[in-house]
């Protein structure tokens, strides 16, 4: 039996009008508090290619936490019926990432999204909020580009400021490498912003983004090729 509860692509959103009435609805359901006692023994990245054909390609990629060496992964294949919409990249996304989550004979402790939580431009809403709901898992986003306004942190590693939208705090700029361009991290579901920077850190220590973003890129990357022949 699956550890995660089961997804109804039939009443799945079609429209982009359905899609952001679903957001606004799950919106209020975020819990933005890490639970007591949690302990993140396994942190997973999600990612999905995409070919012209409209064919997708999802992985996920788990990772031991004190070793940041990989313990388990999975690939899944669908195709994008929901259109390219920004701001609504979860509605084009989960459904592969659901089937490759599924894959998986245990839930990872921390899932990590490369894209948005609440430092969303729409809803507050992104993808890794979406997905932190429908798992129940801890899961943050981390971003290479930036929704709201920030100050530029300082120059050393872990240097961070927060970034707002409308005045309010949504996310944070963080420094993962000295002199380097900083990652921007939010909050997804079932975690606060600090636990959720101290993650980012403990999962970076050679490179600007997490060791999880590089195995899952290059394992999503791999099998698309494969499925595809190209």
């Amino acid at each position: 039996m699956s550890w995660l509860p089961p997804l109804d692509l039939t009443s799945w959103p079609t429209t982009a009008e359905k899609a952001m009435a679903l957001q606004d609805e799950l919106r209020p359901l975020i819990c933005p508090v890490t639970p007591p006692g949690a302990r993140f023994r396994t942190v997973a990245r999600l990612d999905s290619a995409y070919a012209d054909t409209g064919a997708v390609t999802a992985a996920v990629v788990v990772l031991a936490a004190d070793t940041l060496r990989p313990v388990a992964s999975a690939v899944a294949h669908g195709a994008a019926a929901f259109p390219y919409v920004p701001g609504l990249l979860a509605f084009r996304e989960i459904p592969a990432t659901f089937a490759a989550l599924e894959k998986l004979c245990t839930a990872p402790d921390l899932l990590v999204c490369d894209g948005q939580g609440l430092a969303h431009p729409r809803r507050r809403f992104g993808l890794a909020c979406h997905l932190g709901l429908l798992t129940g898992v801890p899961t943050i986003g981390v971003a290479k580009t930036v929704w709201g306004e920030y100050a530029e942190p300082g120059p050393e590693r872990g240097a961070a400021t927060d970034i707002t939208i409308d005045g309010a705090v949504v996310g944070r700029a963080l420094r993962t490498r000295a002199g380097v361009k900083p990652v921007f991290v939010s909050v997804g579901h079932r975690i606060d912003l600090d636990t959720a920077c101290a993650q980012v850190l403990a999962l970076t220590p050679r490179y600007r983004l997490p060791e999880t973003t590089r195995h899952a890129d290059h394992l999503c990357r791999a099998a698309l090729r494969t499925a595809t022949g190209n």
